[in-house]
């Protein structure tokens, strides 16, 4: 492989103007959620001192994901895809100016924090599943993965940028700017959502229209490639994510300083940005699934490695290693369930996709505050890492279609599946 072919593919940016107008402006709105991210776990420390409540912004924010996540997929099979996701996002352009409100007026409660938190990552969770079918609609089959990759490139971006940039508006000006950000850029987003085609409800293909439609969890559950990609996925974000434990491992190891904490996300960053910016030579492989096996495995153990470290160098070491495996286990897995599943039913199942890869790191968050809160902050992150890694290795041995797939090689006008599913072992 040419070194040229291990670089990212941007491709997609040059040949689709919509995949390019929804490429801005949602790394911009990833910037402004990465600035609130931190803001609301400081706010909430702040406020409590507890990592037990740090871990609770997870429950808030898994709860709203898990009931209208599956919601959110299910009208994206039923409504124009481009119109749902407007309204979602303005709703969380408005749930923004809540969190702007709150901080300006002195809010001391950390229940009403929370319910803002709650009320955007609902908005959120409808707009998801639709949004995330958005790529595989503009771009020609062959292109997908790089698309998915250019994606995660601008996420990775925006951890390295909003966490530091958080850091640093936290402790110059505090929680109103840090909201503010976060409002200005979901407008932007919302303006560039306006530029999109329409994106209608698809056609089913060898069915009455006012048939019965299965489920998104019907379909995974009879498809062996989805269900293990899923499994995988799960695994790594319930047993082993860290987030809700960093500003007690920062209060212990590292003086609570706001702007080590910022590092601590940025680190993560720094590996998957890293990752994204040679995708090429990820993207281009037929062997996806087995890679995200593979980073799956060493994104636990790397987490693992971060609660044993003790000088901050090693600890941001082990996070960037976590953050590389991450994006790796990100862009093979969506390219696998986006291009395996039919088009009529992939509203449904990115919705699946949406939860487990939104609720499940907020779930793992809550699990392993309350781990810390009765044990400490290294022995949980030890635990959840060396038993995300177990997990996984036992997924890949047991679903032998996911580590024996291969892709099959793609052409540029290749279109992905439009029928309905077939059943596992085809």
């Amino acid at each position: 492989m040419a070194w040229r072919e291990k670089l990212v593919d941007v491709r997609p940016l040059r040949g689709s103007r919509p995949f390019r107008d929804l490429w801005i402006g949602s790394s911009l709105a990833s910037v402004g959620q990465q600035v609130a991210v931190v803001a609301v776990l400081q706010q909430v420390w702040d406020l409590t001192r507890s990592p037990l409540w740090t871990g609770a912004i997870g429950v808030a924010t898994g709860l709203p994901l898990l009931v209208l996540g599956l919601v959110g997929g299910s009208l994206a099979d039923t409504v124009d895809r481009r119109r749902l996701v407007r309204v979602a996002t303005g709703g969380q352009a408005l749930a923004a100016v809540g969190l702007l409100v709150q901080a300006a007026a002195g809010n001391r409660s950390v229940l009403l924090l929370l319910a803002l938190v709650a009320v955007q990552a609902g908005c959120a969770a409808l707009g998801a599943p639709a949004r995330r079918t958005f790529p595989v609609r503009l771009l020609p089959a062959g292109q997908v993965a790089a698309g998915l990759a250019l994606q995660n490139i601008a996420f990775q971006a925006s951890m390295l940028v909003g966490p530091a940039l958080a850091g640093v508006v936290l402790a110059q000006w505090r929680y109103p700017a840090a909201y503010a950000i976060q409002a200005l850029t979901v407008a932007v987003s919302l303006v560039a959502l306006f530029r999109l085609p329409a994106m209608p409800v698809p056609r089913a293909v060898g069915r009455e229209r006012n048939g019965p439609f299965p489920g998104g969890w019907r379909i995974i559950l009879r498809r062996p490639l989805l269900w293990g990609s899923f499994a995988v996925d799960l695994a790594a974000t319930v047993l082993a994510m860290p987030i809700a434990l960093f500003p007690l491992i920062n209060d212990v190891r590292f003086g609570g300083d706001p702007r080590m904490l910022g590092l601590f996300l940025s680190a993560i960053a720094v590996g998957g940005l890293g990752a994204g910016l040679f995708s090429g030579a990820v993207t281009r492989l037929r062997r996806g699934a087995l890679v995200q096996l593979v980073a799956a495995t060493a994104w636990g153990l790397a987490l693992a490695g971060f609660g044993l470290a003790e000088p901050f160098w090693l600890a941001l070491s082990c996070l960037a290693v976590a953050g590389a495996a991450d994006t790796v286990a990100v862009i093979t897995r969506g390219a696998l369930i986006q291009l395996e599943t039919p088009d009529d039913h992939r509203g449904r199942v990115s919705a699946v996709e949406h939860v487990i890869g939104i609720a499940g790191p907020e779930i793992g968050n809550f699990r392993g505050g309350l781990l810390a809160s009765l044990t400490s902050a290294p022995l949980a992150l030890l635990a959840g890492g060396l038993a995300a890694a177990a997990t996984v290795v036992s997924v890949g041995l047991v679903n032998r279609p996911l580590r024996g797939h291969r892709t099959p090689p793609a052409h540029e006008d290749v279109q992905p599946p439009a029928g309905p599913p077939q059943l596992a072992g085809r």
